[in-house]
């Protein structure tokens, strides 16, 4: 649409002095109409330009990108590891993310010349390969610090994937854990976590998609029914900073729901019957919930 359809006046020839004077208006809310369509147009590029991510100190990112021109078009390769200042002051916890990195990147790398090999004279699709690996603090307690990983992965396709995941450093130990090993077994966790979990999992989806849609989803949901805590990400935490007093536990897209649901993220409270499925060496660490 240009700028007279936008601004249109209607009016009927008159006498010639009264049609200059429509003229000489006409061009001023030409004038006005196009200084108001630069305005809208630089804060429309102000709202769409993304802020930069500010990362806390000691941050570790690494960056590893490229682009390449297949068949008149460009694709590109992006990939980003990060880890925190907490992880960084591990020397243990900067060898096993450094090694997972590159073979993450190599990884990538190898399926992006894939698809490079493949490009058709009128174009590259699937061509575009993004990576993001996030680690983040989830708790920090005097023994534990339990990070929480998050995968975004994009190699073609209508969208990217998520996924997550988790450890726990045992600064007693000195060595990796993984959250569900804190437990005496699958089945004791899935026994103290698997009812309440369920029940929250319903809310959930009943408040995104609706009661009636939840309610035929209980009925007879062969393809999203809901998943074993075994399937999901447990992550201890803590909201005093000393012992675990709440579980969260995470659902990546297709585990609990279709992509379009999203992640189903749901923290339950430490119970008796929670403290009774933890390994006597760990009870110490975990506290019921006041």
């Amino acid at each position: 649409m240009n700028v007279r359809q936008m601004f249109h006046v209607k009016h009927r020839p008159l006498a010639n002095d009264m049609t200059t004077t429509w003229r000489r208006l006409h061009s001023g809310a030409l004038i006005a109409v196009l200084v108001l369509s630069a305005c809208f147009a630089a804060a429309a590029a102000a709202q769409d330009e993304p802020e930069a991510e500010v990362l806390p100190p000691g941050t570790v990112t690494f960056t590893d990108n490229e682009t390449r021109t297949v068949a008149g078009s460009e694709v590109a390769r992006e990939f980003s590891y990060t880890w925190p200042a907490e992880a960084a002051a591990v020397p243990a916890l900067v060898r096993r993310f450094t090694a997972e990195r590159a073979e993450m990147l190599a990884e990538q790398k190898i399926e992006f010349a894939a698809g490079l090999s493949m490009a058709q004279p009128d174009g590259c699709f699937g061509c575009n390969h993004d990576l993001v690996r996030d680690w983040s603090v989830f708790a920090d307690t005097p023994r534990f610090l339990v990070m929480r990983g998050s995968n975004y992965v994009y190699s073609g396709g209508a969208h990217g994937n998520i996924a997550f995941d988790g450890l726990v450093w045992d600064r007693k130990a000195k060595k990796v854990i993984y959250p569900n090993r804190m437990f005496a077994s699958d089945r004791a966790l899935q026994a103290a976590l698997g009812a309440p979990w369920c029940a929250a999992l319903k809310a959930e989806r009943a408040e995104r998609l609706g009661e009636e849609a939840s309610a035929i989803m209980d009925e007879d949901d062969g393809i999203f029914p809901c998943p074993a805590i075994v399937d999901l990400v447990v992550l201890p935490a803590s909201s005093d900073g000393q012992r675990f007093d709440r579980i969260e536990l995470l659902a990546a897209p297709y585990v609990a729901g279709s992509y379009a649901e999203g992640v189903y993220e749901v923290t339950l409270p430490v119970t008796p019957a929670v403290l009774a499925a933890v390994k006597p060496r760990y009870r110490a660490a975990f506290v019921a919930a006041k």
